[in-house]
């Protein structure tokens, strides 16, 4: 939807120009040209919250393989199928590590497809390979850990081999057919496969659950806003089962299935089957306000209705194509798969790391950053993520880049969809949060040091989640005693002071848009402020890098890719700005190479320094022994996202737009390696290709870690995006460098959904349906492009001549322009 409000882009755009020696600046009059543009759809995104009822598969916590029914008055069922391992125990909950596959998904739960195997994968071949290199090569690990390989490999290798033989999967698939029903299958991939199908209470609701024969399962509850409102739960299968029976709770149902003693009741119901290759079992679960019949649908009529749901996941949600856009469709599926209820605020929101974290959305920047992920696929699950984040407590102070982060969350949800009341939210929460953390201002010079952490060197970086980054390790700890207890230290932080900056930045605009214009100045002089002490003190023009630096003058020399945060938030001057990206970011001897960005420069001394390094062994280079991590685990080397995500933006506010392409190129190959051969999406990634799990991934519990998604977004946002330093209205699409053609399709933006198709010689931009924008004979990025009164405007980077339309709204003729190489100003 189009703004009333308009941001001033006028420094930013001197930023761009001052970056960017080579552009060329000039403004063109419209041509008129041929062509008529098809008639466009109503805008179509949908930025209200769940509406009750509902159903939504895989929508309760570290519960992947069911669907939870939701009715008026707050009335709750879930129904499950559920995995009996050959060493009987059962794949109910906490299932990560049994994930195999995952989608497709459709956004809004119509579609929900996931294939599950009792190997969990804890043991891989790989981990066994790093037992045998040990004995291979004793002289590079220690006598101990040759000892203990010599030990447990013959035992290890024997689990394994069983591990496989026993191994069963199968297929999950959920269709919503109504608001108060849903189809579903179970697919066994292997013969002697043991499923069941239960009903039980999401969050142990009192309510009762009972088999009704060897076809159905019926429910009954009350509802948690409304008492004196009464639901109804019905389940009727296509296959009679095996055996059913009905439980005095859900502990006594799991006991019963691993073959204890379970205790007969009515608070849970389970149905069994013993499948061979290729079985199916269908099903259909219904809730009303009455007793509900039996339900006539066969298998054949099921399986269709799922056919036809699984052939429609892309017709509303997005998807894209190409070596890059591809990644857009999984991370539609990443993203759908973690997203959830809660039920205590009865809201949806992104669960931020499914295998190691809790149920509750995480209050520091990992749910910012999912909240923007969520920005480019599901506005509504975006915003109301937003409203429960601040239900439960709002941004933690311990980690001070939480309320800069979520800030920037607020402000591109603003600026993604209009909704003021996010604004209306988050600002008067912020503004105490960016006024407290002046008590880090050790010296009083305006910029702020590092929180003192403890003595503990794997915590020091815990105050910008950056947990044992060896750039804190020598910090002196400065008694002060703050509000929270914690000291001051005497470091000045680069990273710390940019988050700082954004910070006042983005509440300066949020200010003027809500009309406290004192608020507005103040913010914003705090951020000039920042920008001036940031390149008086923190530049190091020997080396050419905005580095941390000691109260006494010395500087803290660890190089990570904090030193490319000022442009993240803005306080980096352009020329210095220049010199960080062609001396630092591109080599590859620091930050560059097949696997972008390291967590500490590759020619730094910290870098993989977690352990000893084996060069007689190169797929195990890192490895320490079985179980434990490697060298380049955490913040000492790993590839995290959220690093890269903030490289990015700085990129792409700074008009670096190759690097940014190259970037996002890079991102999206590392996440999509692993996403393609072990079904994750990870927490982090080895820095080096080659190493123990597979050609990439990190294995740690966190295998469906939410914000690893930020590494494919790069590659969405680099063909279309919001602009939080521009125009509130405009949109920025377009690459200069992501290989090939790729293609994006239904991203939401401005209450309209995009579609962007951007190859060497072509750019195509359609809204909504319609022809929107087009570019022939090179490739572009154009930015603050806002159509208002008949009138586009915009700014357009072009790698050669290029032919540029834009086709008005209603039909009629095309405006053309021809613009030449360089950064061309467009009024059409």
């Amino acid at each position: 939807m189009p703004h009333p409000h308009r941001w001033s882009v006028t420094r930013r755009r001197k930023l761009l120009a001052a970056a960017l020696a080579a552009t060329l600046t000039s403004t063109l009059a419209a041509q008129p040209a041929q062509g008529e543009p098809t008639a466009g759809r109503e805008p179509q995104v949908d930025l209200a919250p769940l509406s009750r009822p509902f159903v939504m598969p895989g929508f309760k916590e570290q519960e992947f393989n069911g669907a939870l029914l939701v009715g008026e008055g707050e009335t709750r069922f879930s129904v499950s199928v559920d995995l009996l391992t050959k060493d009987n125990k059962i794949v109910h909950e906490n299932m990560v590590p049994n994930i195999r596959r995952i989608g497709p998904i459709a956004t809004d739960g119509s579609y929900y497809e996931i294939e599950l195997s009792t190997d969990d994968r804890v043991l891989t071949a790989e981990k066994i390979g790093g037992l045998q290199a040990t004995l291979d090569h004793p002289e590079s690990w220690s006598a101990e850990d040759v000892a203990a390989a010599r030990t447990q490999l013959p035992t290890l290798k024997a689990q394994y081999e069983r591990n496989q033989r026993n191994r069963r999967n199968i297929v999950i698939r959920f269709a919503r057919v109504s608001p108060t029903e849903l189809v579903g299958s179970v697919t066994a991939l292997d013969d002697d496969t043991t499923v069941f199908l239960d009903a039980s209470a999401p969050w142990l609701e009192p309510s009762r659950y009972v088999v009704a024969g060897d076809r159905a399962m019926t429910g009954t509850t009350t509802g948690l806003t409304d008492p004196d409102r009464q639901a109804h739960l019905r389940v009727d299968t296509s296959v009679p089962a095996d055996s059913s029976a009905s439980y005095a709770s859900l502990k006594a149902m799991l006991d019963a299935m691993v073959g204890k003693n379970g205790a007969a009741g009515d608070g849970a119901a389970a149905m069994r089957w013993e499948l061979d290759r290729d079985e199916t079992v269908t099903f259909t679960a219904r809730m009303g306000d009455a007793t509900l019949a039996a339900s006539s649908r066969s298998q054949a009529e099921a399986l269709a209705i799922l056919t036809q749901a699984r052939s429609r996941v892309n017709d509303g949600s997005v998807d894209g194509d190409g070596s890059v856009g591809q990644t857009s469709t999984y991370m539609r599926d990443a993203m759908a798969l973690n997203a959830n209820y809660d039920e205590k605020f009865n809201r949806s929101f992104v669960m931020w790391g499914l295998g190691g974290g809790g149920d509750d959305i995480f209050k520091g920047w990992d749910s910012a950053w999912d909240g923007i992920t969520a920005l480019s696929l599901d506005p509504a699950l975006a915003l109301d993520h937003i409203r429960d984040f601040y239900d439960q407590g709002g941004a933690r102070y311990d980690q001070l880049h939480a309320g800069p982060m979520h800030a920037y969350l607020a402000w591109r949800a603003y600026v993604r969809t209009g909704d003021r009341s996010i604004l209306d939210l988050v600002y008067p929460l912020m503004v105490p949060y960016i006024d407290r953390m002046r008590e880090f201002d050790t010296d009083g010079d305006g910029l702020l040091e590092t929180p003192w952490a403890g003595e503990r060197l794997g915590g020091r970086g815990n105050h910008l989640g950056l947990d044992d980054s060896p750039q804190y390790y020598n910090a002196i700890q400065v008694p002060t005693n703050g509000s929270d207890n914690r000291d001051n230290t005497n470091l000045t932080d680069v990273a710390l002071n940019s988050y700082y900056g954004l910070f006042a930045e983005n509440l300066s605009q949020m200010a003027e848009v809500l009309g406290k214009d004192a608020d507005r100045t103040r913010f914003a002089q705090l951020h000039a402020k920042l920008e001036q002490r940031m390149n008086d003190r923190l530049w190091n023009a020997e080396r050419g890098l905005y580095l941390n630096r000691y109260l006494d003058g010395t500087w803290e020399p660890t190089t990570t890719p904090t030193v490319f945060y000022p442009l993240f938030g803005g306080l980096a001057a352009p020329d210095r700005a220049e010199i960080l990206v062609r001396d630092h970011l591109l080599n590859p001897d620091e930050f560059w190479g097949e696997y972008a960005i390291p967590s500490v420069a590759r020619n730094d001394p910290a870098f993989c320094s977690a352990g000893r390094t084996h060069e007689v062994a190169p797929p195990y280079r890192y490895f320490q022994r079985y179980n434990d991590e490697d060298a380049c685990e955490e913040w000492k080397g790993a590839v995290w996202p959220p690093m890269n995500a903030t490289v990015y933006d700085g990129l792409k506010r700074y008009g670096f737009d190759k690097p940014a392409a190259e970037l996002a190129t890079k991102s999206s190959d590392l996440w999509l390696s692993t996403w393609e051969e072990m079904g994750w999406f990870p927490e982090y990634w080895d820095a080096e290709p080659g190493q123990v799990v597979n050609g990439a991934a990190t294995d740690t519990a966190w295998r469906t870690y939410s914000w690893s998604n930020l590494m494919p977004l790069m590659g969405t946002q680099e063909l279309i995006a919001d602009e939080p330093w521009g125009d509130p209205r405009g949109m920025r699409f377009g690459t200069l460098g992501l290989p090939g053609t790729n293609s994006v399709n239904e991203v939401p933006l401005h209450g309209h959904r995009y579609k962007v198709v951007a190859g060497p010689k072509s750019t195509v931009v359609h809204q909504d349906g319609r022809p929107l924008f087009m570019a022939q004979g090179a490739r572009v990025v154009v930015r603050d492009f806002v159509v208002a009164d008949g009138t586009a405007t915009f700014t357009v980077k072009s790698d050669g001549e290029a032919t540029v339309k834009v086709f008005p709204e209603g039909g009629g003729k095309p405006r053309t322009v021809q613009v030449p190489a360089g950064t061309t100003q467009v009024r059409l």
